[in-house]
């Protein structure tokens, strides 16, 4: 097949259990600072929510037999690492640096429900 199939990535999905929305908000948007986008009407009685920076885009589903993805992740390219992991750090997220990648600084957090986050920094 000839050039490239894709262009980018539109949205990544993690699931989280339900009825965990707020702590959702208060993770993805109030600590990372994405800002929350309404979900389309049909989706909305499904639970989870939807959050976008730039054009990083991660839908929250609502998954009944939750489970955390532990080892698969995205990873997220951050205009201020230095200041994102300090405001991390404060707010008592446990974070993995990973200097296994010569000249690449990065590390690994958990969201509140387990789901593994790289942050790289540009």
């Amino acid at each position: 097949m000839p050039g490239a199939p894709f262009l980018a990535i539109d949205h990544v999905q993690l699931v989280i259990p339900p009825g965990s929305e707020d702590t959702a908000r208060g993770f993805y948007r109030d600590l990372l600072g994405m800002s929350e986008i309404p979900k389309p009407p049909a989706l909305v009685a499904q639970g989870g929510a939807w959050f976008s920076s730039g054009s990083v885009n991660i839908h929250l589903g609502v998954e009944l037999d939750f489970r955390p993805a532990a080892k698969a992740h995205p990873a997220l390219l951050c205009a201020d690492y230095d200041q994102l992991v300090e405001t991390l750090r404060t707010a008592g997220v446990a974070l993995k640096v990973d200097e296994r990648i010569p000249g690449v600084r990065r590390c690994h957090i958990f969201d509140p429900f387990g789901n593994r986050i790289e942050l790289v920094a540009c």
